[in-house]
């Protein structure tokens, strides 16, 4: 999964097997270098700080640097996704996604290929990729609901694309086919106001159990100004969810300045529950897993509701 922000991978990492024995290093003797794949190499010290999705993106590149035909290839799906920086909430895959125009193509042990239309692409780090909004559909339509809600979120919050790019892709999927029904729900819930892969996250499980749309990034003052500007609020029950993000905690902070992060929150959330009829926070185990997190918003009054799901397009279609 990825919750903290995307780090998007510099090519400049990678290191050719070839090119460190010229220079009289062996990488498979070395221990300060991580292989990607056969024949390309990396700074452990690096790769140990990069994100699932920049790892991925670095298997991408380094595969591409070994094949002959990567220059025709078109990068897709979760390669895609990677290139363009998405975040995911299930594994990354081991494969690398392509694009191919005929079925008769096969996939190999580390190439995974698609047939599909023919696709708006774009150049990210040299290699042909598919358009922001058609890598969100393709990976809306492969994916959980809740990967392709967290990649359209981001796409749309990072001005990859727009509603109208997204809706246009989904709208151009043939009817039945394998996926189409929940690109087009993803399409339909994306909202650039969700500020993280947990969020997205919170609200796809939210979607899926029927409870009550929320609205998103809320802001709350009292008579010293702003309190703060909250995740989820239900008509004065402010949901929040709590990632490393939000506190701005890192493995690197010390002791002392995460006690002042923490402490600092805590004065926030008293001026908060004083101006909210309640406040209800979670965390990433509780949002992946639904029934711990309808647990959590029932103990607060937030229960299914007959068509819940249905409401939360409703004023998507008033406007239509």
């Amino acid at each position: 999964m990825d919750d903290d922000p995307t780090m998007v991978f510099d090519p400049g990492h990678l290191r050719l097997g070839g090119a460190l024995r010229a220079a009289g290093v062996e990488p498979r003797a070395d221990p300060s270098l991580v292989r990607v794949r056969h024949g390309v190499w990396m700074d452990r010290a690096i790769w140990d700080g990069l994100t699932p999705g920049a790892r991925h993106a670095a298997l991408v590149l380094s595969t591409a640097t070994q094949c002959p035909t990567a220059g025709d290839m078109v990068f897709s799906h979760a390669a895609a996704a990677a290139l363009w920086g998405m975040p995911r909430i299930e594994d990354w895959p081991v494969t690398i996604d392509v694009l191919v125009p005929d079925v008769r193509i096969r996939s190999s042990k580390l190439v995974r290929k698609h047939v599909g239309p023919p696709p708006t692409t774009c150049d990210r780090d040299g290699l042909t990729v598919t358009s922001a909004a058609r890598t969100v559909v393709d990976v809306a339509r492969t994916s959980s609901l809740a990967t392709g809600l967290a990649a359209a979120d981001f796409a749309l919050r990072a001005r990859l694309c727009t509603p109208r790019e997204l809706a246009s892709e989904a709208d151009a999927l043939v009817v039945g086919s394998p996926g189409a029904r929940k690109a087009r729900t993803v399409v339909g819930l994306a909202d650039p106001r969700s500020m993280s892969a947990g969020e997205s996250l919170s609200r796809a499980q939210m979607f899926r159990l029927g409870l009550p749309k929320p609205e998103l990034q809320v802001p709350y003052s009292d008579a010293d100004g702003l309190i703060g500007v909250v995740d989820f609020d239900w008509t004065g029950l402010v949901g929040e969810f709590d990632g490393k993000v939000k506190y701005h905690v890192t493995e690197r902070v010390d002791l002392i300045e995460a006690q002042r992060v923490l402490w600092q929150e805590k004065q926030r959330e008293d001026r908060l529950r004083r101006r909210a009829r309640g406040v209800v926070r979670w965390d990433w185990a509780t949002a992946i897993n639904d029934g711990r997190l309808l647990r959590r918003l029932s103990e607060h009054g937030l229960r299914p509701q007959r068509g819940g799901s249905v409401s939360w397009f409703e004023d998507r279609l008033q406007a239509s």
